[in-house]
């Protein structure tokens, strides 16, 4: 679903005074205060173009699910809707049960739960409040569409006692007119990778090509493979790969082209973060990740993936089971996840066999031969005067990889700006590979 991002606010504060009557009758109601009073109605979205009414009307969301949406947004962008709900019960001196809701650690407000949400729309209509129910199913529009969760409780607690949750993605789409895009932080360990290169910039032998480009077109042509072509019962959504070779060799530029190039969010999934030694705490924060990105045009990319995705062991040892149990659980996720995944690694033989036997395409990213590593010099270092520098000559005498050459770029600059001058002589270069091929363990 790609809607406008049309400004949403109006809308919600028709949608904000609906609920706030919705509130009033029911107290009115739940009181008897008056036997008069009729449920308002939902305010009428037929012509409405904001991105609000726009996702209510294609995802065909009925009043329930309206309300639901509103409930849980109003804490967010007008907390003072549920003051009431703090009426305390003289009888008892205590708040209402049937009212639910929490209050934060920090926002001092009413936070409403399922409960709060069954009192407003069904009152005590127990078909209506099944239904509501029904809405925090995982195959539910809210659910599968990443708006509206239910909050977890303990297992021996009624689920009407969790918070209503409104996405972070849905919430800066209605309140911001604009995409989300999520910081870096403990629920979600990763980074987005952006580059300013394009495909023009990057130099890859004949096999990376021809594999780059089978994954580029899967990308473009996965609705008509699956929809159109009415093939989604043999093939899954999304696509699997697996980045391998030397470091420096491109893949996590490749990755980042990628998904500029097809205006899709790459984000790096930072596995130190991920990785937890408490049972059970790796696939929370999997599921965690896995959630978020699902239904979105994202490429999730793990560097170094061996730290997560490595091959099992046989041993039963405690240790052993609990990493086989995590890797178990990230090829599920993985497998389910209809976006794109990339695994980097610098062998193919530190990873899981269950997971290659389900990649699209596995890629070998060599370290450039000579003709290669002369295009990258030429490429990288074409703005500089090079009539002192033989680079036929430097690309047949060091092998070196398009990440080293980078890094020779940078120091070669820096000694071209300290002279003043935009000349680069040969002896700069063999320097600069010295410094990197040491970094390696490589002396000349």
């Amino acid at each position: 679903m790609a809607l406008a991002f049309n400004s949403s606010l109006t809308t919600l504060s028709s949608e904000l005074e609906w609920l706030d009557h919705m509130i009033e009758y029911r107290f009115t109601d739940y009181f008897k205060q008056s036997n008069n009073k009729t449920a308002p109605v939902a305010p009428d979205l037929t012509s409405d173009d904001s991105y609000y009414a726009c996702t209510i009307k294609e995802l065909q969301i009925d009043d329930i699910g309206r309300l639901l949406i509103m409930i849980a947004l109003a804490p967010h962008i007008r907390p003072a809707v549920f003051d009431i709900f703090f009426t305390k019960n003289a009888q008892f001196d205590r708040v209402y049960a049937e009212f639910g809701g929490i209050k934060g650690e920090k926002h001092s407000g009413f936070v409403p739960t399922a409960e709060t949400a069954s009192f407003i729309i069904a009152g005590n209509d127990l078909e209506t409040r099944f239904k509501i129910q029904k809405c925090f199913d995982e195959n539910n529009t809210l659910y599968r569409n990443n708006i509206l969760a239910l909050g977890f409780t303990n297992d021996h607690e009624p689920i009407w006692s969790g918070e209503l949750i409104i996405s972070k993605e849905f919430l800066t789409h209605v309140t911001l007119n604009e995409a989300f895009k999520p910081r870096y932080s403990p629920t979600f360990p990763a980074q987005r990778l952006a580059t300013r290169l394009d495909w023009d910039d990057a130099v890859f032998d004949k096999n990376v090509k021809q594999e780059i480009q089978h994954i580029q077109s899967w990308i473009r042509h996965e609705y008509t493979i699956l929809e159109s072509w009415k093939l989604d019962k043999y093939l899954k959504k999304g696509y699997r790969v697996l980045f391998y070779g030397p470091p420096g060799t491109g893949k996590s530029m490749t990755a980042a082209i990628l998904g500029k190039s097809n205006d899709m969010d790459v984000y790096r999934v930072d596995l130190s973060a991920m990785v937890s030694k408490y049972i059970g705490e790796t696939e929370k924060n999997l599921s965690r990740l896995f959630d978020m990105a699902e239904n979105k045009r994202w490429i999730l990319f793990f560097d170094e993936a061996d730290a997560l995705f490595g091959r099992r062991v046989s041993s039963q040892s405690s240790n052993d089971m609990f990493a086989n149990q995590q890797v178990a659980y990230l090829l599920q996720r993985v497998e389910e996840f209809n976006g794109v995944v990339i695994l980097a690694s610098n062998f193919k033989d530190n990873i899981d066999e269950a997971f290659l036997r389900r990649f699209q395409s596995v890629v070998y990213f060599p370290k450039p031969d000579s003709s290669l590593r002369l295009s990258l010099w030429k490429k990288y270092f074409a703005t500089f005067d090079l009539s002192k520098a033989n680079l036929e000559r430097i690309a047949n005498d060091y092998e070196v990889s398009g990440g080293n050459i980078i890094n020779i770029l940078r120091y070669c600059s820096i000694t071209s700006a300290e002279r003043n001058s935009n000349q680069i002589d040969e002896q700069d270069i063999i320097r600069g590979v010295k410094k990197e091929l040491l970094k390696e363990g490589v002396t000349l």
